[in-house]
């Protein structure tokens, strides 16, 4: 039977408790119920979809939209410019699908194999900078000397820009995703805004063998995209394959560290890194939550009726510990049989990059174990600094060390 869930949202959960340990709430909220309403931290209402089934379901489900236009409650999210909103994550299928034709080649599993080269060799001489740091200062930032720069600089490659304009847009990104005030997030937006319009400009002037060249061809020469949708698909690729990698990488190299058995069994078997990566996917993913939904038609989640145009997040954090799908799900475990997680996406938006990101993944973390045998933290767990959102939850620093 159809439960009519109260129109008053809850109180806001994401408090100082979350941002030491999500999984505690999740845990909660799942056995209360596969969906709640809640606030946001900036008190806007949504329905939270805590259960693997129903994130699962949700995330093909035609009927939820990633299309603010389909909001009733005068959702805004990050307020971007028409040139930064219409990219893959926010359009619905029919645009979808003819923008992903035009990206896609540059991200099969078979283009990525290509990169793996160019991918080893920028993780050597990023490792090879961290063990230097570690053996003149007795320890180094992992995430600064290895996590953060790795994905910057292969998707710099891929695009064609130059290393400064990689950490700027790095820094915006940073701040859009966590900002102090509204003040600096409007001031982040506009800086990334008018930094791939003057990027897109000067390519269109100087065109290359690159993917943005491409895609700048495809709107001038062929007229497959409109000039917002070729600025919003170049922010897309920049922000989701420069932030994501890079949080997966320091986090999956935290989690080994803490899981000493799993190290052992992966070091005594490198093969088995490919399913290591998948089970830090599902286990340690930054993602908290897939990106809005906004239903077009009044859909039924969970046995909770959900109205047109009210805003729905997706907890796939949530989804990836639920008792119902994984067995034991708090376990971290390189050889579970069920690597059927949600962190890349499901269905239309599943990530476009995942062959790419894996490649990274698996490459940084590899050459750490080979590298870097007997590497640890410097600090203790409750010492780390994390950056942690309804969004995401991402280390900001992991000082690590090789000293007994």
């Amino acid at each position: 039977m159809t439960q009519q869930a109260a129109a008053a949202p809850l109180p806001c959960p994401f408090d100082a408790s979350f941002a030491a340990d999500p999984h505690a709430l999740y845990a909660r909220l799942r056995a209360a119920g596969p969906v709640h309403r809640i606030a946001l931290p900036d008190g806007s209402p949504v329905w939270f979809v805590t259960r693997e089934a129903e994130v699962r379901s949700g995330l093909c489900d035609p009927r939820l939209s990633v299309n603010k236009r389909h909001s009733t409650t005068g959702f805004s999210g990050f307020s971007l410019p028409p040139a930064l909103d219409r990219n893959l994550m926010n359009i619905d299928p029919e645009d979808h699908l003819r923008l992903r034709r035009l990206v896609s080649q540059a991200f099969t599993p078979r283009h990525a194999e290509r990169l793996r080269a160019g991918v080893q060799d920028c993780v050597d001489d990023l490792v090879a900078g961290l063990t230097d740091r570690i053996a003149t200062d007795g320890e180094a930032d992992l995430v600064a000397e290895l996590a953060h720069p790795l994905p910057l600089r292969v998707i710099g490659a891929l695009l064609r820009i130059p290393g400064p304009d990689q950490e700027r847009f790095a820094g915006w990104i940073s701040t859009m995703l966590a900002p102090r005030s509204r003040e600096d997030l409007v001031a982040a937006v506009g800086s990334v805004h008018r930094f791939l319009v003057d990027l897109v400009a000067e390519r269109r002037a100087h065109p290359g063998e690159d993917l943005l060249s491409e895609l700048i061809a495809a709107r001038d020469e062929e007229d497959r995209l409109t000039e917002d949708e070729l600025v919003s698909l170049a922010f897309l690729i920049l922000m989701a394959g420069s932030e994501n990698v890079q949080h997966v990488i320091s986090a999956g190299a935290l989690t080994l560290m803490n899981h000493p058995d799993q190290l052992a069994a992966l070091r005594a078997d490198p093969g088995l890194l490919p399913g290591a990566v998948e089970e830090l996917l599902r286990h340690t993913s930054p993602n908290q939550t897939a990106i809005r939904r906004f239903p077009t038609e009044p859909v039924e989640i969970g046995g909770v009726r959900i109205p047109a145009g009210d805003t729905v997040l997706l907890c796939l954090a949530s989804a990836h510990r639920d008792p119902a799908r994984y067995p034991d799900p708090d376990r971290f475990d390189i050889t579970r049989a069920d690597k059927a997680h949600l962190a890349l996406g499901h269905g239309l938006h599943y990530c476009l990059g995942a062959p790419l990101a894996r490649l990274q993944i698996g490459a940084a973390l590899g050459t750490l174990l080979d590298r870097l045998p007997d590497l640890r933290p410097a600090r203790p767990l409750g010492e780390l600094p994390w950056a942690a959102t309804f969004r995401f939850h991402a280390l900001r620093a992991l000082p690590v060390t090789c000293r007994p």
